[in-house]
């Protein structure tokens, strides 16, 4: 997947991750910000990765874990600061549920402060559905 308006791009291509500054993104997250390296590389090598580049620089990152049959879920999505309000969330999210492999799969994400931006795309909140088990240290 590719897109492009001539100042971003968002990509699938692997090959153009920062692992370092998806390691940045991350320990500013409220929901990643104990992950370690190893584990962060290990999450992408299993997961479709959405890039968010600006002049070739990282600026964004999004991954979608998926069977590619009946689901997907959304996770790690981050834009830097330093871009925000410019509507890349947006388009990250757009590309993310309109890309071809996710077609007709029923998408689920977990977040505390994005409802709006999601529901946007069709998400709605589910509170009697789900249910976690936290992972417990190996």
């Amino acid at each position: 997947m590719e897109w492009t308006d001539g100042t971003y791009r968002i990509s699938t291509d692997k090959s153009l991750l920062s692992i370092d500054r998806i390691c940045e993104f991350l320990a500013q997250s409220y929901w990643a910000n104990q992950r370690t390296r190893e584990k962060i590389e290990l999450s992408i090598q299993n997961s479709i990765c959405y890039g968010v580049y600006r002049d070739g620089q990282q600026i964004g990152f999004a991954r979608a874990v998926t069977d590619l049959a009946t689901f997907f879920w959304i996770g790690d999505v981050y834009i830097d600061e330093a871009f925000r309000g410019q509507g890349l969330g947006k388009k990250l999210i757009q590309c993310i549920v309109e890309s071809a492999e996710l077609q007709g799969l029923t998408g689920v994400l977990a977040t505390n402060d994005a409802h709006g931006l999601y529901e946007q795309y069709g998400f709605v909140k589910d509170p009697v559905r789900y249910m976690r088990r936290q992972a417990r240290p190996v």
